[in-house]
């Protein structure tokens, strides 16, 4: 009975990760099993917190608060009680709940067969209910301290699934995480302002390039906002770079996995800077056709980061403006 309840959640949380992260689904499918199992269930839970913020049935702040801590509540009760929890009826038949029980009992499972510290779940949600009520960051310091929860410990938690051999492997994992939200931020940027009003890209640099907010939202073209977009675009190619050096620290069975997830990622910053910064046009992404080219690749071949750190470097001193945070490097 517990292998069969099991099976169907896990099947539950593969569906939504299938439907909602094409290049994660990609790049989970080359995981061992047990690790490819905990990757779903992982990312099952994610998701459901992220939908209440990005998707919402309810549409007042308030009720969305009120949803995220119904959601914070239920997880703790399901980490407790693992594999028994069940979530109550008259809860499983609110909107926009009906995923909430095998995902929450999935996901305790996972955590606990791992040990991923709990306290990584904490700030994942932390994140999210941050996500309700600010919608800018002033500087890129203030926007890593967000995205410590929103996408750092994504990499955190993947860190325990997959296996470490040295603890300096969390931080290059946090970097990973950084740099595939930066790549969201700058191909999501118009969606994220005009569906739910927020600029993530800091504040800072915006005025460092002479720009105002409207400029980064609506796209207004010009050859600052191209070279701000470029600016933030290099930051990423920093941090993906910098978090190449820790995957030989990962089990050898999930290191060329988590490569190809980082290439399929990259290759999104690829289309952005292949586009010349237009991000507002259409939304950028890989095709099957070329996340299987980029695949192969990198299982054959994995990436040298020597020389593409030299052109990173050289593409950010291009065009930084002194008043600018500097890009995270290690």
């Amino acid at each position: 009975m517990v292998d069969s309840q099991r099976g169907s959640d896990i099947r539950a949380c593969r569906r939504i990760q299938k439907k909602y992260g094409k290049s994660y689904y990609f790049a989970t499918l080359l995981f061992p099993r047990d690790v490819r199992v905990a990757t779903q269930a992982l990312y099952a839970f994610f998701r459901l917190p992220d939908e209440i913020v990005d998707n919402p049935v309810h549409k007042v702040p308030s009720d969305i608060r009120r949803e995220l801590r119904a959601f914070e509540k239920e997880w703790k009760r399901a980490y407790k009680q693992r594999a028994k929890y069940v979530l109550a009826k008259s809860e499983r038949e609110k909107p926009g709940r009906q995923f909430w029980e095998p995902v929450l009992r999935a996901a305790a499972v996972t955590f606990h067969n791992f040990k991923i510290p709990y306290e990584y779940s904490e700030a994942f949600i932390a994140a999210m209910l941050q996500d309700v009520d600010k919608a800018r960051y002033s500087s890129y310091a203030e926007l890593e301290k967000y995205m410590y929860g929103s996408a750092a410990v994504v990499g955190l938690m993947m860190c325990y699934v997959i296996g470490f051999s040295d603890k300096r492997a969390l931080e290059y994992a946090e970097e990973l995480g950084y740099a595939m939200q930066l790549t969201n931020f700058l191909r999501d940027v118009k969606e994220d302002f005009t569906e739910r009003g927020r600029i993530y890209l800091p504040q800072r640099d915006i005025t460092a390039f002479n720009l105002h907010e409207r400029d980064v939202a609506e796209g207004k073209k010009s050859d600052m906002l191209r070279r701000f977009l470029a600016f933030e675009s290099s930051r990423a190619r920093a941090l993906y770079a910098s978090a190449d050096d820790g995957i030989p620290m990962l089990d050898v069975r999930g290191r060329r996995a988590v490569r190809v997830a980082a290439a399929l990622y990259e290759a999104i910053l690829d289309k952005i800077e292949a586009a010349k910064y237009d991000v507002y046009s259409t939304r950028l992404h890989t095709t099957f056709f070329e996340k299987c080219r980029i695949a192969k690749s990198v299982w054959k071949h994995p990436p040298q980061r020597s020389e593409q750190l030299s052109s990173v470097a050289v593409s950010v001193d291009l065009d930084l403006p002194e008043s600018s945070d500097e890009p995270a490097t290690r």
